[in-house]
């Protein structure tokens, strides 16, 4: 048992000094990659220790992906990078120029000595359950982007509860979990609000929203403020085989539809700004110039990234709703 050393009454809980002991072996090459570590029972009987205590430390070093469990046999050591203090599982909806402003900011903010695995799940129930199967019990932290998916919720409850940070998209069934969160609803209203002396001059407000991966809080805060202040307005799920009407301005969610609306413009000699109108959700850098610049409605991606890691390293456990803000620019 020379491997681990416990003793009383140093202010430092038994269970980290099992870690400390154990990566202080490995430093020091008294353990390498494929040993095996004392049984659980063996260090309970050596130092007189609860099975919770031990099981403990062993299950942070799993988690830190430095040891790895054979069910039966033992556990056994998997990395001798101890220098990993925290190992994040990071589960993404896909993969775009918004995702890739988040995440790169949490990587700034979140500092050294910290792997962070990433991960997508495209919006397949399928996929994120074996995701999260797959993924349990070998991270430190599990932050996760569930977006408008079904039945999220009974699997992300089978993680450890107070390692589970929401992204992005948060519900009333997930009220129990930290989360960093856009408020698609009240973000969409109060931006078409801030730009309404400008929409007083359309005929029309017209939502593209196709409905598979946009959030539902979109929509309704497009009907509510459409309602409360009586523009006339529709909802479509695309805007293909469409021609643009004089007057109609468009709110579009995708950069997809977006490039539609340009190019069926283009083709009707229509002016932008003039003719008819766009405001497009989620600011890029390359809006600041498309098209003489494109209105768009955003939350602070990089700010959520940078707040994300914050909570991460302080552990804070509240529900921090990232600000949005409207940015006029030639299309409105």
């Amino acid at each position: 048992m020379n491997i681990i050393s416990i003793q009383d009454n140093i202010g430092l809980p038994k269970y980290k000094q099992i870690i400390l002991s154990i990566e202080k072996a490995i430093d020091e090459e008294k353990l390498v990659k494929g040993d095996r570590l004392p049984s659980v029972n063996k260090v309970c009987l050596a130092f007189s220790l609860s099975r919770d205590t031990v099981l403990l430390g062993y299950d942070e070093l799993k988690k830190r992906g430095i040891i790895y469990a054979i069910p039966g046999k033992g556990y056994y050591v998997k990395s001798v990078e101890t220098t990993i203090k925290q190992k994040i599982f990071l589960l993404f909806d896909e993969l775009n120029i918004f995702k890739e402003d988040i995440y790169n900011s949490f990587l700034k903010n979140i500092g050294k000595n910290v792997q962070v695995d990433i991960f997508f799940h495209h919006f397949n129930i399928q996929v994120f359950q074996k995701l999260i199967n797959d993924s349990n019990g070998n991270y430190t932290k599990y932050i996760i982007m569930p977006t408008n998916l079904l039945d999220t919720a009974s699997l992300i409850k089978t993680l450890p509860v107070n390692e589970v940070i929401i992204l992005d998209q948060t519900n009333p069934d997930l009220k129990a979990y930290p989360a960093i969160y856009q408020n698609h609803e009240k973000d969409i209203f109060e931006g078409l609000y801030n730009a309404k002396t400008r929409l007083n001059k359309y005929k029309k407000l017209i939502l593209i929203f196709p409905g598979f991966r946009e959030p539902l809080g979109m929509k309704t805060g497009f009907e509510t403020f459409c309602s409360q202040y009586n523009f006339e307005y529709e909802i479509i799920s695309e805007f293909k085989d469409r021609k643009i009407t004089e007057g109609d301005l468009y709110i579009t969610p995708t950069d997809r539809e977006l490039v539609h609306l340009i190019e069926s413009a283009r083709n009707q000699n229509l002016k932008l700004g003039s003719d008819f109108g766009i405001i497009s959700y989620n600011e890029t850098p390359l809006k600041k110039i498309v098209a003489n610049g494109i209105t768009t409605i955003s939350t602070h991606f990089e700010t959520m990234g940078k707040i994300l890691a914050e909570m991460v390293l302080k552990g804070k456990k509240e529900q921090i709703e990232n600000k949005s803000s409207l940015i006029m620019r030639n299309s409105l």
